[in-house]
């Protein structure tokens, strides 16, 4: 069976419009004040013909060919992948976010990050090509030289060359102050690159004329740890100074990872071998300089989980509709049939309304997002810009990881609507369960993520900016009309701002005794975020007919009842602190 999608317009226009009034802010913000509504328009419209059209043709047929490694260092992608991402490049796709002054249309992250949506939900594979350029451009344009920018950013976003991040070694993931690649320095002022990195995404491919890799890397003289690293740029071939293309750099795969998904896309062990490099930003402020990447990937992998839950969530509900088994809960509906769909069955709408109900708040908490980083980038407003800075520090983490533990969630929810079927191939449930499980593992594992949150922007600075977004959330909701909603986020509030102190207060008597609190505290902040989403949905409702906004209402009531509650486990969870956990010795796990 073919998958089939159909990009969710009406709820991209709510979010954007009517949600958040995107076009307010656009017209009080001089930088984005060449937005239009109409532009807009067009683009989601494009951007869901070409992602129905071409992309999503190319997702099952990706999944069963899949990347190929050719051997001599050569990596070829599946079949209609090159002229698909000519396309899309071609299109401007690429560069929608990119600077004007570089060849990029200038769009806000609120506009861009629902074409993402739409290209993850229909080609989880193939979006990663394009993604990691994307970020490898927002590095160079925070980082890198004029005339590195000048060089490097218009043919990356015309799709000419693409880019990648090259971070991970053997030994080093998470701890990668303790890479051994290594950078020797030039007379001429460039570096040679020797050392080997692993798991890097679009490593080699056939998609592109050059590959742009961004490479960590020490220097003969620096630093231990993390305050060593340097950051490189690494052309697959080396580039002139006109920007044409001159000889290979001796750079190249080694070999291509075989994966539980995303299959279509090109994992590569690379191998630098005295390649030519060039630095970028100064010596060991490489770290710095690739989080401006890590960062925006972060947030994009939320993107990638939201996507896939949609794509599960429309052909779940088609399946459910035209499935028959058993009689409906609430009497028979199809007497001249010898069963009844399953779509009238109680719990098969819980599992579908779980994964609409995720659906409707990731993208509504992605675009909250999205709005801090337009302002953090665009606002003339100096203040403004240091607050939504400081907001979007606090944020990423939840949005990269509770996004997709979420999204995971409802895209196993969607597979078991279809039962047996669900896990045959033919269908193609079992391959978004598989694809969309790398959301929660790649750019920091959600472990890692809630450490972040919990240690380094929660407990660092006393809870300052925890409590900052307690306060606007009880703001918001305070002004709403009584209801079950209003008075849960309440609660929910005083019940994270309660934790929240709690989990400080046990730091500073011993700062690892709340690490293992850290996966249920993001997991509870994460909660009363969609909460917060559901206060702002339902406000945008008021006074407004019909049946999509009447809808609005049900899935926050749905929310409310069934999903909120998880929020309280989760903080008495985490009052639980570390004892239980590491009362087993190693002999335990031995």
């Amino acid at each position: 069976m073919t998958l089939q999608y159909t990009a969710p317009l009406d709820e991209m226009r709510f979010t954007l419009n009517e949600v958040f009034d995107a076009p307010t802010l656009w017209q009080n913000t001089p930088a984005l004040s060449h937005m239009d509504s109409d532009t807009v328009e067009m683009i989601l419209d494009e951007m869901a013909k070409f992602a129905q059209e071409v992309i999503l043709p190319l997702n099952q047929s990706g999944d069963d060919e899949g990347a190929s490694y050719l051997g001599e260092g050569k990596v070829a992608t599946p079949k209609g992948f090159k002229e698909a991402f000519r396309a899309y490049a071609d299109a401007g796709w690429i560069g929608l976010g990119g600077d004007p002054d570089f060849g990029g249309q200038g769009m806000p992250k609120m506009v861009s990050m629902l074409t993402e949506e739409m290209l993850f939900a229909t080609n989880q594979s193939f979006a990663l090509y394009p993604n990691l350029t994307v970020g490898a451009s927002l590095c160079l344009l925070a980082s890198g030289s004029d005339e590195q920018k000048a060089l490097y950013l218009p043919k990356l976003y015309s799709g000419e060359w693409s880019g990648t991040m090259c971070l991970t070694e053997a030994h080093a993931g998470t701890d990668l102050g303790i890479i051994k690649t290594r950078a020797t320095p030039n007379a001429d002022g460039s570096y040679n690159i020797t050392g080997t990195k692993i798991f890097i995404t679009g490593g080699e491919h056939d998609l592109s004329d050059n590959i742009v890799h961004l490479v960590l890397a020490k220097t003969p003289n620096a630093p231990a740890g993390s305050k060593g690293i340097s950051l490189f740029i690494v052309p697959k071939f080396l580039v002139n100074a006109d920007g044409s293309l001159g000889e290979r750099n001796s750079v190249q795969a080694g070999s291509i990872e075989h994966k539980m998904g995303i299959k279509a896309s090109a994992t590569c062990v690379m191998n630098f071998d005295n390649a030519k490099g060039y630095m970028v930003g100064a010596e060991n402020t490489g770290l710095a300089s690739m989080f401006v990447m890590m960062n925006y990937e972060r947030v994009t992998m939320g993107l990638q989980g939201l996507g896939a839950s949609v794509l599960a969530y429309q052909n779940a509900c088609a399946y459910a509709h035209d499935r028959l088994q058993g009689r409906a809960d609430s009497g028979v509906k199809n007497a001249d049939k010898v069963a009844d769909p399953i779509i009238h069955h109680a719990d098969v709408r819980r599992m579908l309304l779980n994964a609409k109900a995720n659906s409707v708040c990731a993208r509504t908490f992605a675009m909250y997002v999205a709005r801090e980083l337009d302002i953090a980038k665009f606002s003339d407003d100096k203040d403004a810009k240091a607050q939504a800075s400081a907001k979007v520090a606090l944020l990423t983490p939840i949005a990269k990881a509770f996004l997709t533990d979420m999204s995971f969630n409802a895209t196993i929810d969607c597979q078991q609507v279809f039962g047996g079927h669900g896990y045959i191939k033919e269908w193609g449930m079992e391959q978004i369960v598989r694809d969309t499980r790398i959301s929660q593992i790649y750019e920091g594992t959600n472990g890692i993520q809630s450490l972040d949150l919990l240690g380094r922007k929660v407990v660092k600075d006393n809870g300052v900016a925890m409590f900052a977004l307690l306060d606007e959330i009880k703001h918001a909701t305070q002004t709403l009309d009584d209801s079950p909603l209003k008075s849960a986020t309440l609660q929910a509030c005083d019940s994270v701002s309660e934790l929240t102190a709690h989990l400080i207060s046990t730091a500073k008597a011993d700062p690892n005794a709340i690490n293992g609190s850290a996966v249920d505290y993001l997991h509870a902040v994460g909660y009363l975020c969609y909460a917060y989403m559901y206060v702002l949905i339902s406000k945008a409702c008021v006074g407004k007919d019909g049946e999509f906004y009447a809808n609005k209402i049900r899935l926050a009531d749905y929310f409310t009842a069934r999903i909120l509650p998880r929020l309280h486990a989760h903080a008495t969870s985490a009052k639980n602190g570390v004892e239980s956990i590491m009362a087993f010795d190693e002999a335990f796990f031995a």
